[in-house]
């Protein structure tokens, strides 16, 4: 038996929850701090790939997953007119990885997750913000301390660096919501719609909900009112494909958000001590990576491993940090990859290169097996 087996989460984001539900099922004492008075549902969806699902399925959640979730079967790319210029076959894909893609709105997942805990035990005590000093009374009292805080305000990677890697604006900004359109408009599949620095994208889930996100190149602009952004949104986007419209006219307006799309340089470290750091506060990779939430379920899965050997803390997570260091930068280099080839200087061309199954699947599922 190691010597962590009480645990202080920072964060309850996706990283955070399915840490303290893994590390809980084996036989952890978890205590999970939030500074918001509620879970956040920002993000609008999420779509969870067969390396998300792998971890899911593992925390015995892929069965309730399915039933809330959609499955889509391809990912189609048009220009702004609605011309199909590539598809990708998801179903491919699932196969090669013996897991499904699961496409979800964000509220419904972390309400499976906060269930899940609960189930278990464990609360999540809300208005319970951290700080930078309260951090070392953290690490007095517990056994590892774990920020899992996200990639704008970690308070936990401000504790290890001393604002030395404070987030980069990317240079575009998203619009985000959820839609409630009919199903037959996506025909079950993800639409990507590009044009020169603008991209459009929807993503189905169960029934006739979609979620989406229309972004292009703009400067970082704080002071502007959110209703100017809205209207740019429309104004862009007035004139692109018949889907672009009745998602944008069928939007639930409460689910409209603006994010000035960051990420973070690839980090030389993730802890000192017995405090380390998971999810986007460790390795925030750009939404065009589409593996945001995969590679922090794979943060929860790998480290929740870890606590079961009978090693010091530092030994544990130097180890944590090699096994998930090579995963996580490739997929930030991914992301900003993309990123570039719509927002640059040059603008995007609408194309895309062919995408091989295999070689995503064998990406996607390195280092995920199960432990006998």
């Amino acid at each position: 038996m190691n010597n962590i087996r009480r645990i202080a989460i920072v964060g309850a984001g996706v990283a955070g929850m399915a840490l303290a539900l893994l590390a809980r099922q084996r036989g952890c004492q978890v205590s999970l701090y939030e500074r918001h008075s509620s879970i956040s549902t920002i993000g609008a969806g999420v779509t969870l790939w067969p390396n998300a699902m792998f971890v899911l399925q593992q925390m015995g959640l892929k069965q309730e997953l399915e039933h809330m979730g959609g499955a889509p079967r391809f990912m189609r790319q048009f220009d702004q007119s609605g011309s199909r210029m590539a598809e990708f076959d998801i179903e491919e894909v699932n196969l090669l990885s013996g897991f499904p893609t699961i496409t979800i709105l964000r509220r419904d997942l972390m309400n499976i997750l906060a269930r899940a805990l609960d189930a278990v035990g464990v609360t999540i005590h809300f208005d319970s913000p951290v700080t930078t000093h309260s951090i070392e009374a953290l690490r007095q009292e517990f056994d590892l301390v774990v920020g899992a805080d996200g990639r704008m305000n970690s308070v936990v990677r401000r504790a290890l660096y001393q604002d030395d890697v404070p987030p980069r604006y990317q240079g575009f900004v998203n619009i985000i919501g959820i839609s409630k359109v009919q199903q037959t408009l996506t025909d079950n599949a993800i639409h990507d719609y590009r044009s020169a620095s603008e991209r459009f994208g929807i993503v189905p889930v169960k029934g006739d909900w979609c979620y989406w996100a229309g972004a292009w190149r703009a400067e970082l602009d704080k002071e502007r009112p959110l209703s100017a952004w809205y209207h740019e949104l429309h104004q862009r986007f007035r004139h692109w494909s018949g889907p672009v419209q009745h998602v944008l006219n069928g939007c639930e307006p409460a689910s409209l958000n603006r994010i000035f799309v960051h990420d973070i340089d690839p980090l030389p470290r993730w802890h000192h001590g017995n405090v380390v750091i998971i999810g986007d506060a460790a390795h925030a990779s750009l939404p065009t990576s589409g593996q945001g939430a995969a590679q922090a379920l794979e943060d929860a899965w790998h480290l929740a491993l870890l606590l079961e050997q009978e090693h010091e803390p530092e030994h544990i997570l130097t180890t944590f940090y090699q096994r998930r260091t090579i995963k996580t930068s490739a997929a930030q280099t991914v992301g900003r990859q993309v990123a570039q080839q719509i927002f640059g200087d040059a603008g995007a061309s609408p194309t895309a290169s062919p995408l091989s199954a295999e070689q995503l699947s064998q990406f996607w599922m390195q280092g995920l097996t199960v432990q006998e």
